[in-house]
């Protein structure tokens, strides 16, 4: 791979990617709507000339072509708010998928858990999916459509990841936490502080999803990030105690809670099906890329914590 681009690269996980790509020397092209947030994200990288961007609409696959003729990778980092999935992720899906059928790409579509629904077994590649929310079914035929037989020139692959944390992160359950901490304000907890769950630290997905980017045999299947382990909320608000000092209340939010929140905010309301997640947790495997790309990177969770609360509370200095 030699150059690449990544479309939403101005999100959570599109920044941490277009990080591992620089580091990696290829060269990469930072698509999205947004001018002002591609040249803050240029600023970011220091002008690197390895970094260019396009502008461009993830929803108009021509936008796409035209800006991704000249890469050997896509990947696929955009995504659609909660309240909008229902009617727009199929359309991202189709937009994407065309625009690397025309082009006969490579494409790297980053996504979730929800399509396994309850964990039933091994938190593998072959776990059923039985989704059981809303979410869910969406996401299984968002794959569908992904891997449907009618793109004859792509070549796709999925890769799952779980919740996540990391200085980049914008919509994860943790993100308000952590930046509440990082601000020294009260804070809150999104599901039980009890429950161990796995995250991953972004820096480490990124290594893990160019990894297996890079591989030829990779594409055409499903491939799960895992985290580096189970922990607490309780755990990480110890953690991040002892980082930002800050000893302020942190309030958990429970199903009921978020419900009554989700009058006022449409975010929130969606949220609530999948608060499962929170109660019950999901263990993903690393058994697959173990096996056939290597060793999992897994930052501990002190070390990941810290980077994340000493980055954000720079930001807000």
């Amino acid at each position: 791979m030699k150059i690449a681009i990544v479309l939403g690269a101005t999100g959570g996980t599109g920044q941490v990617i277009v990080s591992e790509l620089l580091e990696r020397q290829i060269e990469v092209i930072a698509f999205g709507r947004s001018e002002s947030k591609l040249k803050t994200l240029m600023e970011d990288h220091d002008f690197d000339q390895r970094l260019s961007y396009k502008l461009g609409d993830i929803f108009d696959y021509q936008t796409i072509v035209n800006a991704a003729k000249d890469v050997d990778v896509i990947f696929q980092c955009a995504n659609v708010k909660y309240q909008e999935m229902e009617g727009k992720l199929h359309l991202l899906g189709e937009s994407v998928m065309k625009a690397a059928d025309i082009l006969k790409k490579k494409i790297v579509i980053i996504d979730g858990i929800y399509v396994y629904g309850h964990q039933v077994a091994k938190g593998d590649e072959n776990h059923p999916q039985q989704p059981h929310t809303k979410k869910g079914k969406l996401r299984v035929e968002f794959e569908k459509l992904i891997f449907s037989n009618k793109w004859e020139n792509a070549k796709a692959l999925i890769v799952r990841l779980p919740d996540y944390y990391g200085a980049t992160s914008q919509n994860s359950y943790l993100q308000p936490t952590l930046e509440g901490m990082a601000a020294h304000k009260n804070s809150i907890f999104i599901g039980n502080m009890n429950t161990p769950r796995e995250y991953v630290y972004l820096p480490d997905a990124a290594k893990m999803i160019v990894n297996i980017a890079e591989k030829d045999n990779a594409y055409g299947e499903n491939w799960n990030i895992p985290g580096t382990r189970l922990i607490s909320g309780k755990e990480i608000i110890q953690i991040a105690r002892k980082v930002t000092g800050n000893r302020k209340m942190v309030i958990p939010l429970n199903k009921s809670a978020i419900r009554l929140i989700g009058l006022f905010d449409p975010f929130i309301r969606e949220v609530v099906e999948i608060m499962y997640l929170t109660k019950e947790g999901f263990v993903l495997s690393g058994e697959k890329y173990e096996k056939r790309i290597g060793p999992v990177p897994a930052t501990p969770f002190e070390k990941g914590l810290e980077e994340t609360l000493r980055l954000l509370m720079h930001n807000k200095n």
